[in-house]
């Protein structure tokens, strides 16, 4: 395919992929999150394939750049969702410390 046609394949899929996550509900958002996580797993195997592939010096830096930044969005993404569940739940018990003025 040509450069002009990727670009437009490119420039669509952002409107609708912004379309798409912006009409998303914040009840939902935490499972699309988790979808998208396993997603970025995919994403980072096949650039690390791609990287153990590359047979000249330039695919090779995209590979690697692709594969730092697929590991970026997979662990901030389980991060997010990682505080998200802890919203969900319910308070913690506060622990007591004992201290000297509070045993007399």
């Amino acid at each position: 395919m040509d450069p002009i046609t990727l670009l437009t394949f490119f420039v669509l899929s952002v409107f609708v992929g912004f379309e798409v996550v912006s009409k998303v509900s914040s009840t939902l958002h935490t499972p699309l999150m988790s979808g998208a996580n396993a997603i970025h797993g995919i994403i980072l195997v096949g650039a690390i394939i791609v990287a153990g592939q590359a047979e000249n010096v330039g695919l090779l830096i995209v590979a690697l750049i692709a594969v730092l930044l697929a590991t970026i969005n997979l662990v901030g993404g389980f991060v997010v969702t990682d505080r998200m569940l802890e919203m969900f739940g319910g308070r913690k018990p506060v622990a007591k410390a004992t201290t000297e003025e509070g045993a007399r």
